[in-house]
């Protein structure tokens, strides 16, 4: 079986990016298909797996991690998806892409790509746990599970080969877990051992839930743009002051407040 594919990156996150426009050319897309697409080795290679289907009037964004497992949303990955869409596709912005996280809008700014990742959820704190040692970690949703946790140095992630440990009760689906120190004024450096996929050089949800965690920290004014330093590149993350409050979702078990939604670019490397 032959079929087209495209390889692409988001600060050197990697991904697979596999044209299916009416839905049947890869069918469910298997577990095994995916794991066999991401080896390094004897594959094409990446982070994972983005499958473009029509669905009415919009775009799926069909994401996977390199596992073969199905995930919510990808930030990096949909800068891609994007990229994909408007250079080959003929979209055009503002564009609405449907994700199993809801619908993200994305736009251009020059040759930037930023996305409206939506509004976060913020709960508890939570604990996570490398080589031994037992971090404090902030709990945050950007439509998939996060635990933030700040740290002197990010040697103290340990190699990352193997995935932190954490408390399955919280993530019972697993959790993308993000090491963070900081750099200077609102802006931050982060590691992250992926759910699904290891240890990746960026993770834009990541860099949001770090974001937030170090924007409450921080107690830092609504309109604050923080840059986010990952092995790739780096990020820049907004709360994004033009857009309403969200409902501040009152009665959710756990939730610590809210935050407008977030936008989504990468910084251009000097």
């Amino acid at each position: 079986m032959s079929y087209r594919f495209l390889k692409g990156h988001g600060t050197e996150n990697d991904f697979v990016l596999l044209p299916d426009p009416d839905g049947t050319i890869h069918g469910d897309l298997s577990a095994d298909r995916v794991r066999a697409l991401c080896d390094r080795r004897a594959g094409i290679g990446g982070d994972g797996v983005l499958r473009a289907v029509r669905e009415g009037e919009r775009w799926f964004m069909d994401y996977r991690n390199s596992d073969g497992s199905i995930s919510e949303m990808c930030g990096n990955g949909i800068r891609v998806f994007a990229r994909y869409l408007l250079d080959h596709e003929g979209a055009t912005t503002p564009l609405e892409i449907d994700t199993r996280a809801g619908i993200k809008t994305v736009t251009l700014d020059g040759d930037d790509v930023t996305v409206d990742m939506g509004a976060p959820e913020v709960f508890a704190s939570t604990k996570v746990s490398v080589d031994g040692v037992t971090h404090e970690a902030l709990h945050v949703s950007m439509g998939n599970p996060h635990a933030v946790t700040f740290v002197d140095s990010l040697d103290e992630a340990g190699s990352l080969l193997v995935e932190p440990g954490f408390d399955r009760a919280v993530y019972p689906d697993g959790v993308n877990v993000e090491f963070v120190v900081r750099r200077s004024a609102h802006h931050v450096a982060m590691r992250v051992h992926e759910r699904g996929s290891g240890e990746t050089r960026s993770c834009g949800t990541g860099a949001c839930a770090v974001m937030v965690a170090a924007a409450l920290a921080d107690d830092a004014p609504r309109e604050t743009a923080y840059t986010v330093d990952v092995p790739g590149g780096s990020l820049r993350i907004t709360l994004d002051h033009r857009r309403p409050d969200p409902d501040d979702g009152a009665g959710r078990a756990g939730r610590r407040g809210h935050q407008r939604p977030l936008t989504l670019s990468a910084l251009a490397r000097e």
